[in-house]
């Protein structure tokens, strides 16, 4: 009975019900967390907010709630949500950007989940970081480990947040996508300086800025990438929106490169991640999509010129498969 109140407020009827404040929010994710709601309160509070349309105060509560339970993990410098299904998206190319990035010697925790039904896709993220060179920690002290040895780790969902999994997969029970997505985009949870999010619905990008600022993130980079990464299209121009020193920012990169393509080429291999980095395979498009993401994460991170570091960076790599 502890949600009824929080349910009540989003379900009095029309005129008189209204969203969460911060508080409210924070509270009852607080309570979900600590096993003290009742699952048809819990459906009942995320369908409703699916209905009426999230505000920042509620993913920024939902988000702080969230933090207090976690076990304190070593602040990298640049966090990067990963938890986009990948049915548009082809190959995970910004995984190569984010071990670019971490090769300048900034700290990089990539966290996130793929859905089961994802895990054996071309697109998986789990499935292509072995060949991308990039360690997948069991725990968080074993993030905070490969964060120090080798500046770059992958830390799972259910590792450091398995009730935040549980939320996440009632979507198979609700029918519908719920705010938990949102939340765990704008979690941090290792509460970098920088974060990068990507979204697959342009609408977001300003609703995960908006609670960013209200968490206290000072840099942050939201666009809408391939298949609801932090990646970028190298031959669209892509608006961005997020904070820059914890103010409201917004902008675009211009396209790199003249013609209109699709980031899914129907790549289905994923030894072509280790090939591009190794240069065994080259492909223009395929390095546009590292090179222009990792300059909007650098750009992120302060960079005054991130393209010209960002190719910097991918001239100067270790060029030998990361396998």
């Amino acid at each position: 009975m502890k949600l009824a109140p929080y349910s009540r407020i989003l379900a009095r009827g029309q005129g008189r019900s209204r969203s969460f404040t911060l508080d409210e929010a924070r509270e009852a994710m607080r309570i979900i967390l600590d096993g003290e709601g009742d699952p048809e309160a819990i459906g009942a509070i995320l369908t409703l907010l699916r209905m009426k349309g999230e505000v920042a105060e509620e993913i920024a509560g939902f988000a702080e709630a969230a933090r207090e339970t976690l076990p304190q993990i070593p602040r990298p410098a640049l966090d990067w949500p990963s938890y986009a299904a990948g049915r548009t998206r082809g190959l995970p190319f910004f995984l190569l950007s984010a071990r670019l990035v971490a090769s300048a010697g900034h700290k990089v925790l990539i966290h996130g989940w793929n859905s089961e039904h994802h895990m054996q896709a071309a697109a998986s993220v789990r499935g292509a970081l072995p060949l991308v060179g990039i360690p997948m920690a069991g725990s968080v002290s074993e993030a905070g480990e490969l964060l120090e040895a080798q500046g770059i780790a992958y830390l799972s969902l259910e590792a450091f947040q398995p009730a935040l999994l549980d939320l996440l997969r009632l979507r198979d029970k609700l029918g519908v996508r719920s705010c938990v997505n949102t939340v765990l985009r704008v979690l941090n949870p290792a509460k970098a300086p920088a974060s990068v999010q990507g979204v697959f619905h342009p609408p977001y990008r300003e609703l995960q800025a908006d609670a960013g600022k209200l968490l206290g993130q000072q840099a942050l980079t939201v666009i809408k990438g391939g298949g609801g990464e932090f990646e970028r299209n190298p031959t669209k121009a892509t608006a961005l929106f997020g904070l820059r020193d914890g103010a409201a920012f917004d902008g675009s990169a211009p396209e790199i490169l003249p013609e209109t393509q699709k980031l899914n080429q129907g790549w289905e291999s994923q030894t072509r991640l280790a090939q591009l980095w190794s240069g065994e395979w080259q492909d223009t498009l395929a390095e546009a999509v590292v090179l222009g993401t990792a300059a909007l994460a650098l750009d992120t991170l302060g960079f005054a010129q991130p393209e010209a570091e960002a190719r910097r960076l991918w001239q100067a790599r270790a060029v030998t498969a990361p396998v």
